[in-house]
């Protein structure tokens, strides 16, 4: 079983963490789990920490404020390599993604060797659950434009349920990466496929949340086109 690491950004998700968790463990029994917590004050650190207090494979990263979505994945990056693990999976903390097709997210990448596998909602099989009909065609859109300007070979480019082989994330230059919101996940794709890295997406069924509240806002969606047409350029 190779050494795998997941991980959650979390911002008041105390309504998800406790349930995720504990299926993520139990998808995944020998994984473990880093949560990134930027100063919840719904009490989700607390609960986190005191989970990592009893839980040796729970791992918590307290930021203490906001400070991006991109930022907390980049840490998830920065410790899987220093923690020497073989995979790290990142999935969102609000059940969008679904916990079951973690061990086939980790399986494709260690069985084809494949560098990075999306959970997609935009190959064959995939779907989405719950989104009004404008953000539907405003997330085809995005994905759409940042496939062809960014020369991307995957369909769903911005979607955070991945599985990445971590000797790929090391050929990465961390500091180079602009993005600190939700063009993340574009910008990461196409850093690593400059250094040759390999795709495979699976189709997955991104269902809404039904708890908590969503942190995406039109704010945070221009500022992360802006970023992809200033990254596209680096072609």
């Amino acid at each position: 079983m190779p050494r795998t690491l997941v991980t959650v950004a979390t911002y008041n998700e105390i309504e998800n963490l406790p349930e995720l968790s504990g299926q993520i463990f139990a998808h995944l029994p020998e994984t473990d789990l880093l949560v990134i917590d930027d100063g919840s004050p719904d009490g989700t650190g607390e609960w986190a920490a005191a989970q990592a207090a009893e839980n040796p494979r729970f791992l918590l990263l307290e930021r203490g404020a906001k400070k991006g979505l991109g930022t907390a994945v980049l840490e998830a990056f920065r410790s899987a390599i220093e923690g020497g693990y073989d995979y790290l999976i990142n999935l969102d903390a609000d059940f969008s993604h679904p916990p079951a097709l973690l061990p086939l997210l980790l399986d494709t990448a260690v069985r084809e060797k494949i560098d990075v596998v999306i959970g997609s909602r935009y190959v064959k099989g995939g779907k989405i659950i719950g989104w009004p009909l404008t953000r539907k065609v405003m997330s085809r859109g995005i994905n759409t434009w940042a496939r062809l300007f960014l020369r991307l070979p995957t369909k769903d480019n911005s979607g955070s349920m991945r599985c990445y082989r971590v000797d790929a994330l090391r050929k990465l230059d961390l500091a180079q990466i602009r993005s600190q919101g939700y063009s993340f996940f574009e910008e990461v794709l196409f850093r690593l496929k400059k250094r040759g890295a390999t795709f495979r997406e699976i189709p997955i069924t991104f269902t809404d949340r039904v708890r908590g509240s969503s942190k995406i806002n039109k704010k945070e969606a221009l500022k992360a086109l802006g970023l992809l047409i200033l990254i596209g350029l680096e072609r």
